[in-house]
């Protein structure tokens, strides 16, 4: 299962007289990032929260709101009913004592700090199993959400390899003709160039061949090969969180891809190795985009 790294996910549960809501958004990201958005009186369970959304959201940047309302209408905010009387009855003592206009007390004590704020409600177990419950509900839709957006992504990326793969068979026809062709472009210099002194063959025959040797490519074939083959293996594996593992098998993929194309010496396998690169951009595209 391969999932996008893109996603919403919504869950609503009732507890008692309270709404709990929870929405996640998650965007690409090169490395894990949350937002998190809850009331003052859940600030203690942040931390779980975010343990939560890493272990079940695996990887992305991540926006988490958790939305408590009240049938009651007691939501997070209220007036500090104590400190609204102790700031008017000592406003008001002044405004006499100092023979103050008469002005909106009201407005006025309402704008000192912590007269309206959060309301500090102790959360029981069984509302926090709610909360926790709605979250895991949340993070089960995002990750349905993104395995749909994952499924395509799947199959380019399927497409992508079996294109290389194809590629590379394509590439041993060529081989033998491509050894003669150095060969006889080795002799051909060796005509043009020399003097009258003579030439050791032997010598000659044991450089074309110390030459050649660094100019095989068997070795960056059987690679590649493994290569994709790992690659198809770690896609079809089930395990959800594999953007990373299928980058890093994409970059050895990319370095046997160069190094044939350095080594080529051939047109034919020139223009397969620019094939090869190019599906290989595509599967970069279409891992930066996956968990």
């Amino acid at each position: 299962m391969v999932l996008s790294m893109t996603g919403y996910g919504q869950a609503t549960n009732q507890y008692k007289d309270k709404k709990i809501q929870v929405e996640i958004k998650s965007l690409n990201g090169k490395t894990s990032d949350i937002r998190c958005k809850i009331p003052g009186s859940y600030k203690e369970k942040e931390i779980q929260l975010r343990k939560n959304i890493l272990e079940k959201g695996f990887r992305g940047k991540f926006d988490f709101t958790l939305t408590i309302e009240s049938d009651k209408g007691d939501d997070e905010y209220g007036l500090n009913k104590a400190l609204f009387r102790k700031y008017y009855q000592e406003l008001k003592e002044l405004k006499e004592e100092l023979s103050i206009e008469s002005g909106d007390i009201v407005q006025a004590i309402l704008r000192i700090p912590n007269v309206v704020g959060a309301i500090s409600e102790e959360m029981d177990d069984e509302e926090w199993k709610v909360v926790l419950q709605t979250s895991d509900e949340a993070i089960k839709a995002l990750n349905n959400f993104r395995a749909e957006e994952g499924t395509a992504a799947e199959r380019d990326l399927k497409d992508a390899s079996k294109t290389i793969s194809e590629l590379l068979t394509k590439v041993e026809p060529f081989e033998l003709g491509r050894i003669e062709t150095l060969k006889e472009r080795f002799r051909k210099n060796l005509e043009d160039f020399k003097t009258d002194e003579k030439v050791d063959r032997n010598r000659f025959e044991q450089e074309i061949i110390y030459y050649l040797e660094k100019l095989d490519i068997n070795e960056e074939k059987v690679r590649l090969a493994q290569h994709c083959k790992y690659f198809n293996e770690v896609l079809e594996s089930g395990n959800p969180a594999i953007g990373k593992k299928l980058g890093f098998i994409a970059q050895e993929m990319g370095r046997e891809i160069n190094t044939l194309g350095a080594k080529a010496n051939e047109k034919n396998i020139q223009q397969m190795v620019v094939s090869m690169k190019d599906a290989l951009e595509k599967i970069k595209e279409q891992v930066a985009n996956i968990v």
